[in-house]
Order: structure tokens, then sequence, then C-alpha cells
């Protein structure tokens, strides 16, 4: 049993890993076909082993430790960004699990919260100005909405009156439930994961890069695969939690589409929006988000009442 357990946890984070460099390579291609451009088209067929070609080279490149960098935390903030990345994996509610967790959405809540700790490692080991105020941005951005989001996830979880993400796939009226606070939990997801129009962790026309400034070759590889892993993870318990059809429609295949869907989305808006003001940013989660989320969170518990 111990030897299932295993294979199917390596299995599911060698597809997470394969999904996410083929992720890289359509979030490239779609930006290309957006600004009019053709994207990778050079490596292989159509450009298809591009990810794998940027991963070698990468990997093989020199890692350059900068002299006045903590060299410890320095070395482990990314280590720790990818496991913890890959530590949400093991949460995935396919049809053929070899194990079940009972109480998948707190892991999910107390693994999402740690990379607050891998970006802040990140910036001040480095000992640069531009990556300590990149951390502290990224820090400061991550906590505020980490706020809403978990109050929206709640309400979710009153309807539900389930923690676990193979019970909460089979709940088909949540969705109509909870539309407008499937809009604000997808912006929040775009604050948590440092994405356009929210990527002030790493600014380039300010900061240069943002926390990972110092950061080159395999080590910048690994924030690199932490990030676009953690947008497809969000994706998949986004589908889960806000978009759930009756039993009769779920299935894996479903479940990947939809997925696939909210990470193109992810993509679309980096094409389409600018980088918004800091303080538009704080703005919008402490004045905006979170009494929306926490008169939504009233509104459920009598609701609950009345079922």
């Amino acid at each position: 049993m111990s030897m299932t357990f295993f294979t199917s946890i390596m299995l599911s984070l060698v597809m997470a890993l394969v999904a996410m460099a083929f992720y890289t390579l359509m979030e490239r291609k779609f930006l290309g076909y957006f600004h009019l451009r053709k994207g990778p088209n050079k490596v292989g067929l159509m450009g298809i082993p591009q990810p794998f070609s940027d991963a070698i080279k990468l990997f093989v490149k020199e890692q350059a430790k900068p002299s006045p960098a903590n060299k410890t935390p320095f070395m482990v903030a990314p280590t720790m960004g990818l496991i913890l990345a890959l530590m949400m994996w093991a949460i995935y509610p396919h049809s053929h699990q070899s194990y079940f967790m009972q109480f998948s959405v707190l892991y999910f809540l107390c693994v999402s919260s740690m990379n607050v700790y891998s970006t802040f490692m990140a910036g001040w080991s480095s000992n640069s100005k531009y990556a300590l105020l990149g951390a502290l941005r990224g820090v400061a951005q991550t906590i505020s909405y980490e706020v809403s989001m978990s109050l929206i996830l709640l309400s979710a979880l009153v309807l539900t009156m389930a923690m676990d993400f193979t019970k909460m796939v089979s709940y088909s009226w949540i969705l109509m439930m909870l539309m407008p606070l499937t809009i604000i939990w997808f912006i929040t997801n775009l604050a948590e994961t440092n994405r356009t129009p929210f990527d002030f962790a790493e600014g380039e026309s300010e900061l240069v890069s943002g926390f990972n400034i110092e950061y080159s070759s395999g080590l910048f590889a690994m924030i690199f695969m932490a990030e676009y892993m953690n947008i497809l993870v969000m994706s998949l318990f986004t589908s889960i939690i806000f978009m759930s059809m009756p039993n009769m429609f779920m299935s894996d295949m479903v479940l990947l589409l939809k997925t696939l869907l909210l990470a193109t989305l992810f993509v679309w808006v980096r094409a389409t929006f600018p980088r918004m003001r800091y303080d538009h940013l704080m703005n919008l989660t402490w004045k905006s988000f979170l009494p929306l989320s926490l008169t939504s969170l009233m509104l459920v518990f009598p609701a609950t009442m009345l079922m």
C-alpha cells in the first residue's frame, strides 16, 4: 500500500512539472498572437520542445552567488518555493486516487500561506535594495489578499459543509449562489500569484526584476517553476470549488478543460491590463474585497439555515 501511495504521489508531481513546462510555452505562444507576432517557433517542430531547451539552458548555466548575499537562505528560498508549489498537488482530486485527505481545504490554506516566507527570504537574503523592496511589496500584497481569499473560501465551505475536495466537486448549485464571489476570488488569485495587473513584487520598470533580481540559472528556474505551478494549482482549485458540475458531467477530462480555461484567462489578463498603482492595489482589497467578502459570509449563514 505504501508503494502505491509513493508511486501515485511521484506520478502526480511529474505530471504537474510537465504541465507547468508546456503552460509556459502556451503563454508565450498566446502572448505572441495577442501582440500580432509569432511566439517560439524555431526549436523542433513548431517550437514544441522549447520548454525543455529553456530548462537545459537554465540548469546547465553556472550558478552565480553574489558575495554580499546570505548564502544559506539565498539557496533555500527558491527550493522552499518549489517544494511548497509541489505540495499543493498532493490534494488533486482525480478519479483514481490511492489516498484521500479529509481536510484538504485546510491543507491548501496552510501551504499557500507559507509562500510568503519563500518570497521574503529570497528578497532579504539577496542583500539588494531592489530585492528587499520587491519582497516587502510581495509580502504586504500576499497577506492583504489572503484575508479576503480565506473569507470567500469560508463562504463556499459553509454552503457545501465539506472540507474535502473530492466531495466539493459534486456541488452544482454553488456556482450560481457565489458568482460575484467567484470573480473576486479570481482577481484575488491574480494578486496571490503576483500576476498582471498585480505583479508589484516583480515590477521591471521600478524594481528592475523585484525580489529575484540576484537570482540566475537553476535557482531562478525554481522561482519561475514555482510561480507557474501555483497558477495551475489555483486554476484547478477554482474549478473545483466555484465551477462544480453534477456527477454525470464530472470527470477528469471536464476538470482538466475547466482548469485549462482558467489558466488561459491568466494569460489573457496579462496581455490586456496594465499594472495598477500600489495604493490602488491596497485600497481594492481592504476597502472593496474585504467588506464584500464579509457581507457575503453574513448572508451565507442565514441561507444555510433555510436549506
